[in-house]
């Protein structure tokens, strides 16, 4: 028996509260099959005060999107001095802007694709760049709020400035970069497998391709030259330290073979809060290099601290 006490923080009102919910219930499972006494606590507003009540050895965050993942819950870990995983305050709230986590993962060396960020009701009848182009929420996670502006869309798309949209007033307008969709895990200092995505009936990696079974192909090891497949490795531990991640995280990436020479490789954005759901990418990244889900989990756990 471990014996540490782990509250796994789960579920949480963002928008990706189910996907959060289903990563929380796999690891409390799995850190109770490894041993430690676990609390499984639905993420409230009244969250700070229940963990005081409850003093875990460990807070073990499943949170995913705005609050579980952008420094909020982070603070109220670090002044009830609850050793945490996953990364701290700085980098948390850093790589859920994803205009600022660019631009220091471009001052990095880091190759970025060209963007423009501006509020959503500057978006008039022309196009802000020539299209094709993608428009993010600039803090959202889980494909929530992407559009695809394909190249022969004569004006930008109006669900961006109508009241259905919920997604925040700033906006990210990205170059669109075509071509394959790779993802790199990074667990504390060293580079995990490099997967390819290939959706199945989706036109991108979106919500469903993301979190329905079935609903993407992994491939890992990603079918890519040793040479590319070394570089993503090597850029997605760089966008960890430079953002300052701790614990887990994972890179995603665009390549676009059809390049001549050795293509075009994009880095595009950072997650700090990788999901944890049977169909994940990380777990199975850990799972290629030898680690069991148990065994990855309790990793996380050990590595956990305060003043991340």
């Amino acid at each position: 028996m471990n014996g540490k006490h782990v509250a796994v923080l789960m579920g949480g009102f963002s928008s990706e509260r189910p996907v959060s919910l289903s990563s929380g219930a796999a690891c409390a499972d799995a850190l109770e099959a490894e041993g430690f006494r676990v609390t499984r606590v639905d993420v409230a507003r009244d969250i700070a005060s229940v963990l005081a009540e409850l003093r875990p050895d460990v807070a073990f965050n499943a949170l995913h999107g705005p609050f579980g993942e952008d420094g909020t819950i982070q603070g109220i870990l670090e002044y009830l001095e609850i050793p945490y995983t996953h990364s701290g305050v700085l980098a948390s709230a850093l790589a859920m802007d994803k205009a600022q986590a660019k631009y220091v993962a471009a001052a990095a060396g880091i190759p970025v694709a060209d963007a423009l960020v501006m509020d959503r009701q500057g978006f008039g009848p022309k196009h802000p760049m020539p299209p094709p182009y993608v428009v993010k929420p600039v803090r959202e996670g889980s494909s929530f709020g992407v559009v695809i502006v394909k190249e022969d869309q004569s004006h930008p798309p109006q669900v961006v400035t109508s009241s259905e949209w919920r997604y925040g007033d700033r906006i990210m307008v990205e170059r669109y970069v075509a071509g394959r969709e790779l993802t790199c895990g990074v667990m504390g200092d060293r580079a995990l497998g490099v997967t390819e995505i290939i959706p199945q009936g989706h036109a991108f990696y979106d919500y469903d391709s993301k979190y329905v079974k079935g609903g993407s192909q992994h491939v890992i090891p990603a079918q890519v030259s040793p040479n590319i497949y070394q570089k993503i490795q090597t850029l997605a531990l760089k966008a960890h330290q430079a953002i300052g991640c701790r614990g887990v995280s994972r890179s995603d990436f665009r390549f676009d073979d059809r390049i001549s020479g050795e293509g075009e490789l994009i880095w595009l954005e950072i997650n700090t809060q990788p999901g944890m759901t049977p169909t994940s990418l990380v777990p199975e990244m850990a799972q290629h290099a030898g680690l069991g889900f148990g065994e990855f989990l309790t990793w996380m756990v050990e590595d956990a601290s305060c003043l991340r």
